[in-house]
């Protein structure tokens, strides 16, 4: 007798940012404090905030969801992840691993890859009570539909039925629900079987003519209103758009952040951001960066020259070079390190057209690019405070030179990273070190010398807490319970 397939359902949105994401997150948590067996799944993701399991890489939500869910994370929960290299493509990971280049112009072509996302929804349901699929962007995109495999492309090819999800403190949430459903065509249509409005501020009760007038128009019933969470901000952020300073009046220290066009894995950052003494300003294009900074920190980069050369454009390598004058301190992380050094070679042309340029100098540092890319979790160790954490790596390429002698910390015994002999310029490809406690108070403590005492901020214990509070919330606000029917109704979906 053949095996019933595994229970699922699709949560879709009328846009990229509607908090699809997060409401994965939280029902994976949900579910999970209720004993099943859950697995996140996003069958293609374009993101260059990616994260690195023991078998590859896949996107960075996924990874918090697979938390949510209490399991590990593993490339089969994001079997095509899409990096963006500027206007003219992206890399393509497939299944964990770098699987080539698509071109813009030959996106239908990620159609090819519907094996694979099969083969991975397949493996990730055997054994599993319940499999929550995420979206991209919107299926209303009719431009895109051929060959789908981010939204409603998958949910027929796998018999997923889905859920719509509208985000109603960006405005228009009637229309973007309603206009959803006129552009679809009648068998993408019968896949969505209900709708929820997401990010409500003020009393439910004013917007019930509002849920009425989509239900009638659509068909559709309504799973719940959910008000605005307000603890978002202390989870992981999925994309660019979720990009937020962490500003603070009377903070004592100050950090500053270029967001260069290619930014990837600027999560990094979060812990830093919730810290109650830290000002950090994320410091968009046509902003000078601020003179009053103790730190600059340059983040991660996906296309490393292409930044580079916006970071000159912008006048920021005059900013962080006077900065340094100053005695100010910079930090590179993975791209931002390679940029702080002499010079930056891809001569196989990996991110972009072949090339290399000079760096900024602060380090005296080399990187060239290689086709072998690093993918690894690691255990690290700081140099500094002897303290010890988890992180990973994501990069192409190799840095040497003499300032990695005083390599900021020590991976498997091995020197990692580089350091100016003042200490003052730093540089590393680990991703996720200050989301250990004692690191990253010893790195604020030697940029503020008056900071005696930890802040009290346990990183990780708040990200548990937080994924705890947002199950609750959905709990609350969603009709779980019809959400689950649903799901295992799976039978049902034409």
């Amino acid at each position: 007798m053949a095996r019933s397939p595994v229970p699922a359902i699709m949560i879709l949105g009328t846009g990229s940012n509607v908090g699809k994401s997060l409401i994965v997150a939280g029902l994976c948590r949900l579910f999970a404090n209720r004993g099943l067996k859950v697995r996140p799944f996003k069958p293609q993701n374009m993101s260059n905030n990616a994260a690195a399991t023991s078998a590859g890489e896949i996107g960075r939500a996924q990874a918090l969801q697979a938390r949510a869910a209490r399991v590990e994370p593993h490339p089969d929960m994001n079997p095509v992840l899409l990096k963006p290299e500027g206007e003219q493509g992206s890399q393509i990971i497939l299944q964990g691993r770098v699987a080539g280049r698509l071109a813009s112009r030959d996106f239908a072509r990620r159609g090819d890859f519907l094996p694979q996302v099969l083969d991975s929804f397949t493996r990730l349901g055997e054994g599993a009570d319940l499999v929550l699929v995420e979206g991209a962007g919107s299926p209303a995109e009719t431009n895109l539909r051929a060959r789908d495999i981010a939204n409603l492309g998958f949910a027929r090819a796998a018999n997923v039925p889905a859920v719509l999800i509208g985000d109603i403190d960006r405005g228009g949430v009637i229309a973007s629900l309603v206009g959803t459903h006129a552009v679809l065509d009648r068998e993408d249509r019968a896949m969505i079987r209900a709708f929820a409005i997401n990010r409500f501020r003020g009393a439910v009760e004013l917007f019930a003519p509002g849920v009425a007038t989509i239900a009638e128009t659509t068909g559709w019933p309504c799973l719940g209103v959910v008000p605005w969470f307000a603890d978002a901000v202390r989870l992981p952020a999925e994309d660019g758009l979720d990009i937020r300073s962490g500003r603070k009046a009377g903070a004592r220290i100050r950090i500053a952040v270029p967001v260069l066009p290619g930014i990837a894995n600027f999560d990094d950052l979060d812990p830093l951001k919730l810290e109650a003494d830290v000002d950090l300003a994320m410091i968009g294009l046509g902003q000078p960066l601020p003179g009053d900074a103790d730190l600059v920190i340059l983040p991660g980069s996906k296309t490393t020259l292409r930044d580079l050369a916006a970071l000159r454009r912008e006048g920021w390598d005059i900013d962080i070079l006077a900065h340094r004058r100053r005695g100010g301190r910079v930090l590179g992380l993975c791209g931002g390190y390679q940029m702080l050094g002499r010079v930056v070679r891809d001569p196989l042309g990996l991110e972009g057209p072949p090339g290399e340029a000079p760096g900024l100098g602060l380090l005296d540092v080399e990187t060239t690019l290689d086709a072998d890319k690093t993918v690894r979790e690691v255990t690290f160790v700081d140099a500094g405070s002897a303290a010890e954490g988890r992180a990973y790596e994501i990069h192409l390429g190799r840095t040497e030179g003499l300032d990695t002698i005083r390599a900021p910390f020590r991976v498997e015994g091995q020197p990692e990273g580089a350091a100016s002999p003042d200490g003052r310029v730093a540089g590393s490809y680990l991703h996720g070190a200050f989301a250990s406690d004692a690191v990253r108070g010893a790195w604020l403590g030697a940029v503020d010398r008056q900071r005696h005492e930890p802040s009290g901020l346990h990183y990780e214990d708040a990200v548990e807490a937080t994924l705890d509070r947002l199950a609750m919330h959905l709990n609350d606000h969603f009709d779980t319970k019809t959400l689950l029917n649903l799901a295992r109704d799976r039978h049902s979906a034409v």
